[in-house]
């Protein structure tokens, strides 16, 4: 069904950033817009391009209400969830996603959306014929992780709580994606696979490539296992590149703990815990998109870790139960002259 339109004053062209900017291009964090009570993200080279409407939502704001532990205190706030889950109500999340649309002026625009299942799966959305009701099928939304378009009134949404969001603008071909990019989907090379898929549907060129690397779980507090390791250093001779930690000895199989008790002076049944390492997961899209052929320069990265900053955003890995985000990109149907 179409985004309802809501009558409000237009946004405030007004951003504030959270924290200093840094003053390499591309590097973050982004400023956050305020409109009606919200905090949407924006990668500034895509706010340039005047025929495009993007954002990534952020966690103040909804109408949800969200109880949580937080440094061993429980915590009552209002949230801007967007995702159906167990503890929120389906009329709390269409408020929320009608209030997120509304500031993102996608009024009118079709939102096309996925049931997500961190796979490589990608899905192109085609505006409907007249007539038709609706851009995805009347049973729900397809199963996948990335999707792409080339016409104008349809706004493609992914929804994530520590997983990165990517979304891809051809400036050249005015076609876009929007991509879930988690480990597994990482591993699978959803992003690369996507850029693979415009080039093939919409002749879209690497060099024409705008990149927006939402805000994810960073290498500061993503710690993954020996099991991922091997998975990662299996398909890429450089995986290296995005791990901090033992990673080479993991991958080889080394430091198995199961050997080591007698050494250690442990008690029989309490094996040291296995080793640990940090995935970057930016730094994995950001090079697949590289080696794609985009141009570093044209990369963006919001800044941001959602486990850090807990204020801003919702964290799967951090707190129990969490809300879900949105990172939404359309092509607007109206263009102005001398728009971009």
């Amino acid at each position: 069904m179409p985004i309802a339109t809501t009558k409000k004053k237009r946004p405030s062209n007004k951003a504030e950033a959270v924290a200093a900017p840094a003053k390499k291009s591309g590097s973050g964090p982004w400023p956050t817009r305020r409109d009606d009570g919200l905090r949407i993200l924006e990668a500034p080279a895509f706010a340039r391009l005047g025929w495009l409407v993007h954002g990534f939502s952020t966690r103040p704001g909804g109408a949800s209400t969200l109880e949580s532990l937080r440094h061993g205190r429980k915590i009552t706030e209002q949230v801007l969830n967007l995702g159906f889950t167990e503890w929120d109500t389906r009329a709390r999340v269409h408020s929320n996603r009608d209030k997120f649309f509304a500031a993102l002026g996608a009024g009118g625009m079709r939102m096309a959306a996925l049931r997500q299942i961190h796979s490589d799966r990608v899905h192109r959305v085609d505006a409907p014929a007249a007539g038709a009701d609706g851009v995805n099928a009347p049973a729900g939304p397809p199963t996948g992780d990335a999707l792409m378009t080339h016409d104008p009134g349809i706004l493609l949404v992914i929804q994530t709580a520590d997983c990165v969001p990517v979304l891809l603008a051809d400036t050249g071909n005015r076609a876009i994606a929007a991509v879930h990019a988690g480990w597994r989907g990482t591993l699978k090379r959803i992003v690369e696979k996507t850029l693979g898929r415009m080039r093939m549907e919409f002749g879209t060129r690497p060099e024409d490539i705008l990149a927006a690397l939402g805000p994810g779980i960073g290498k500061c507090c993503y710690e993954v296992g020996p099991e991922v390791a091997k998975e990662f250093h299996s398909q890429f001779a450089y995986a290296h590149e995005w791990f901090d930690g033992p990673f080479d000895a993991l991958a080889a199989g080394e430091n198995d703990p199961n050997w080591l008790p007698w050494l250690t002076m442990r008690p029989p049944g309490h094996p040291l815990p296995a080793p640990r390492v940090r995935l970057d997961l930016i730094a994995a899209s950001r090079a697949m998109l590289i080696r794609a052929g985009v141009a570093p320069g044209k990369i963006f990265s919001s800044g941001y870790c959602t486990a850090c900053r807990g204020d801003l955003f919702f964290s799967y890995r951090r707190e129990r139960p969490s809300g879900r985000m949105m990172a939404a990109i359309g092509i607007k149907k109206t263009i102005f002259p001398g728009s971009g």
